[in-house]
């Protein structure tokens, strides 16, 4: 299960009451239903890390416990509300403040890759060094592809990779960022690169579950092939660092 940051607490309501009566620090984990109380409890504590909500357990598990004793809650209604409310107004500023401070970092990186040797720069701001020359006709955007990619932002964070998964991804050229969509386009069969995508090429103010804010990626990409028509569709998925098609950045 994954939660949207406006709609985290609504979620949290839904889902709360099945952590259960874990009042205490250690879990009961001598039957099922501590089991399953116990694992719910991590996968929605995990998703309020990864969104950095800052929670206070011990409130939070007061608030589960009283509902489940169908006590009266703690904070009138018009308070829980408007406390929801300022949390979700916190994490829009702190989401804002961190895109703004990957924009300039990227701007910063981008700026300096571009005077490294070997690196060419497209007028869209791609940013690109051939590692390996391949053979053949670049495919076009209708075209499926196979391809091995390694993915990570300027820190040294990677946040995908088909090589450690032991299994290249196919997917059609036009559905995916447009950084990879103009870079594969540029490669024929055979071909290595190393890409420095713009955040404006990548996932720019929306950002996805691994990848931040305005943030400029890096990428390691090998075409293998380009794939023959497949009867019915366009042929296989997006790589799991693209859970969707993306087009051009849009506000929020």
């Amino acid at each position: 299960m994954t939660l949207n940051r406006n709609s985290a607490f609504l979620i949290l309501g839904a889902t709360a009451g099945l952590m259960g009566l874990l009042g205490c620090d250690k879990a009961d984990l001598s039957n099922d239903k501590g089991k399953y109380s116990y694992a719910i409890g991590v996968q929605i504590g995990r998703n309020l890390k990864d969104q950095n909500i800052d929670l206070d357990t011990k409130s939070f598990n007061a608030g589960v416990a009283d509902v489940y004793a169908n006590k009266e809650s703690q904070l009138k209604e018009e308070d829980r509300v408007a406390a929801l409310r300022k949390m979700s107004e916190s994490l829009r500023a702190k989401e804002t403040a961190a895109g703004e401070e990957n924009k300039k970092k990227g701007e910063a990186f981008l700026a300096e890759n571009a005077k490294k040797e070997g690196w060419k720069t497209t007028a869209s701001g791609l940013q690109y060094h051939q590692v390996r020359e391949g053979s053949g006709e670049a495919p076009k955007p209708d075209d499926t592809v196979e391809v091995n990619y390694a993915g990570k932002l300027i820190d040294g964070k990677e946040f995908d990779s088909s090589y450690k998964r032991n299994q290249p991804a196919q997917f059609p050229v036009k559905a995916v960022i447009p950084g990879w969509t103009e870079a594969l386009q540029l490669m024929k069969p055979g071909s290595k690169y190393e890409l420095v995508i713009p955040s404006a090429l990548a996932y720019g103010e929306r950002g996805n579950p691994s990848i931040p804010p305005n943030s400029t990626l890096i990428f390691d990409v090998e075409l293998l092939k380009i794939l023959p028509p497949q009867p019915g569709g366009e042929g296989g998925g997006l790589p799991p660092g693209h859970p969707k098609p993306a087009g051009k950045a849009k506000k929020k």
